[in-house]
C-alpha cells in the first residue's frame, strides 16, 4: 500500500480493513451492470459506525469520493466505482443486533444479507414480507438505498413500508438516528424516509430497524398460460377481486426459453406469449375452491389456456422459478436492462405504445419482457445480437430508452420503479422528476454531503 492517503486512513482507523489487490478492486468496484471498467482508489471494510465515520472524516479531508457498497447486485450502475472512489463495503456489518417483541422490530446492520433477515424473523415466529429473487445476496442496507420492491408488493408495499428507523453516517460524518422505531412522529421533517432510495448519495445506512409481521398465511402457486396482455389485465382483475393475493407476476414466451435454458423444466406442452405466477391464500378448504373458481372462469372466457397448481412446497419452488430464474438466465448474455413503472389502469395503453417502440428500435433482436403486474412494474431486457460490439449495441439501446423515457412522461411513469437511477438512468431522469425536483435534490445533498463525496455523480450530476 504505497498511496499516501490510504496511510493516512489507517492511521485514522487502525483497525480497519483495506484491500488493495487488484482482483479485489474488480470485484468490489462493480455491481451487476457490466458498462464500466472498475477503478476504485481502494476496498474499505469497516466493522463498526466510528470506523464508518472515520472513513468519511477522512474522505472529506482527502477529497476522495466514496462509493458505498452493499450486496452489488444492483442494475444500474448505482455501486460502481469507475473513477478512483474508495468503495466503502458494509459486508462486514453483517450482525443481527436485536430484536423487540412488544414492536415487533429486528435491529441490523446494513450488511445483513436479505435471506439472513428473513431467517431471523423466522426465528421469533414472524416474517418480513419484502421479498426478491436476490435474496440470497443483496443486502438490507442495498435494499434500503434503492427502496426495492421485488415479488410481493402487490400484498406488502416496498422497503419503504417496512423500515422503522435508521441509523446513517452523513456526508459529514454526522451520525442521524431517524426515527427510532416510532410508529408515530409528527416532530417535523421524516429523514428518514429521505435516505430511503437515495442511493447513498446524501449518506451512508449502517442500520436499520424492520418491522415484522405475522407469516403469511398457508399459500398455493398457480402458473396461467395467456393468449394476450389484454387477457393478462382481466385475469388480474378477476384474481384480485376473489382472492387474497401475495403476488402476480408475468412474464413472456421468450423470457421462459432462457430459463428452461437454464435448467428449468418446461411447464406445459405449447407454448404460450404470456405467462403468469401467481401466489396466493390458500389456508382451508373454502380458499382453496375459490381459487380454483376463478380459474375455471378466466378458461371458460378464453383469458387463460392452460394451468397448473401447486401441491407441494417443492412444486411451489418450482413453478416460482420459471419466474425467479429469469435475471440470472440472462446474466451471461449482459443485456441492456429497463425497469419502468405506470399506475396499473395505464399499463395496457402504455404497453401497446411500448411495444410499437420496442420492435421498431429493436428489429429481429431478442427482447425479453417480465415484471409486476400488480404494481405496474416493466422489465424489459434486451439482448445483444451475437457478435454486435457492446458500444453499438448500448448506443442503439440507449436511443430507444430514450423514446421509452418520452412514452413513460406521457403515461405519468417513472424510467425506475426499483433499481434506482445510479448511472444507467440519469440521462432520463428528467422525463420522471422535473427540473424545480431535480433543483431540490441537489440543494437537499448540498446540505448533507457538502464537499460532495457521498456515491457522487449518480442520480444526477451536481
Amino acid at each position: 500500500m504505497t498511496d499516501v492517503r490510504l496511510q493516512r486512513l489507517i492511521e485514522t482507523a487502525p483497525a480497519l480493513r483495506v484491500l488493495t489487490d487488484a482482483a479485489e478492486l474488480e470485484h468490489y468496484g462493480r455491481d451487476w451492470t457490466r458498462r464500466w471498467q472498475p477503478a476504485p482508489l481502494a476496498i474499505a471494510l469497516p466493522a463498526t459506525v466510528e470506523e464508518v465515520q472515520a472513513i468519511v472524516r477522512w474522505a472529506n479531508a482527502e477529497r476522495v469520493a466514496l462509493v458505498p457498497s452493499g450486496g452489488r447486485t444492483g442494475l444500474s450502475g448505482g455501486a460502481v466505482a469507475a473513477n478512483g472512489e474508495l468503495v466503502l463495503s458494509l459486508e462486514r456489518m453483517n450482525r443481527v443486533l436485536a430484536f423487540d417483541a412488544i414492536d415487533r422490530v429486528l435491529t441490523v446492520q446494513a450488511g445483513v444479507v436479505l435471506e439472513a433477515v428473513h431467517n431471523a424473523a423466522r426465528e421469533h415466529g414472524l416474517a418480513y414480507p419484502v421479498d426478491y429473487a436476490a435474496r440470497g445476496s443483496c443486502s438490507i442496507g442495498g435494499n434500503i438505498a434503492t427502496n426495492a420492491g421485488g415479488i410481493r408488493v402487490i400484498r406488502y408495499g416496498n422497503t419503504r413500508e417496512w423500515i422503522a428507523g435508521l441509523k446513517v453516517v452523513t456526508g459529514t460524518g454526522e451520525v442521524l438516528e431517524l426515527n427510532r422505531g416510532l410508529i408515530k412522529n409528527s416532530s417535523g421533517y421524516d429523514l428518514r424516509h429521505l435516505m430511503i432510495g437515495s442511493e447513498g448519495t446524501l449518506g451512508i445506512v449502517v442500520e436499520a430497524m424492520l418491522r415484522l409481521t405475522e407469516p403469511p398465511p398457508p399459500t398455493q402457486v398457480m402458473l396461467l398460460a395467456l393468449p394476450s396482455f389484454e387477457a393478462l389485465m382481466q385475469v388480474f382483475s378477476i384474481f384480485r377481486s376473489r382472492m387474497t393475493l401475495e403476488a402476480f407476476e408475468f412474464f413472456t414466451d421468450r423470457a421462459l426459453r432462457h430459463v428452461l435454458a437454464h435448467g428449468a423444466q418446461r411447464p406445459f406442452d405449447d407454448e404460450h406469449p404470456y405467462y403468469v405466477v401467481t401466489e396466493f391464500a390458500a389456508a382451508d378448504e373454502h380458499q382453496q375452491a375459490v381459487a380454483l373458481e376463478a380459474f375455471e372462469a378466466c378458461l371458460t372466457e378464453g383469458l387463460v389456456v392452460d394451468g397448473a397448481i401447486s401441491q407441494s412446497d417443492a412444486q411451489a419452488a418450482q413453478l416460482w422459478r420459471l419466474r425467479e430464474g429469469i435475471t440470472e438466465s440472462l446474466a451471461p448474455h449482459k443485456p441492456y436492462k429497463n425497469d419502468v413503472s405506470v399506475r396499473i389502469s395505464s399499463m395496457p395503453a402504455f404497453l401497446a405504445e411500448t411495444q410499437a417502440l420496442i420492435e421498431a428500435g429493436y428489429p429481429g433482436v431478442d427482447v425479453v419482457w417480465f415484471g409486476h403486474i400488480g404494481d405496474g412494474n416493466l422489465h424489459i431486457n434486451v439482448v445483444p445480437p451475437e457478435g454486435m460490439p457492446q458500444d453499438v449495441f448500448v448506443a442503439q439501446c440507449e436511443q430507444v430508452t430514450d423514446l421509452l423515457s418520452g412514452a413513460l412522461a406521457r403515461h405519468g411513469g417513472s424510467i425506475s420503479a426499483e433499481h434506482g437511477i445510479g448511472l444507467v438512468k440519469k440521462p432520463y431522469l428528467l422525463d420522471t422528476r422535473s427540473e424545480a425536483e431535480v433543483a431540490l435534490m441537489r440543494g437537499i445533498k448540498r446540505v448533507l454531503d457538502p464537499n460532495g463525496i457521498m456515491n457522487p455523480g449518480k442520480v444526477f450530476d451536481a
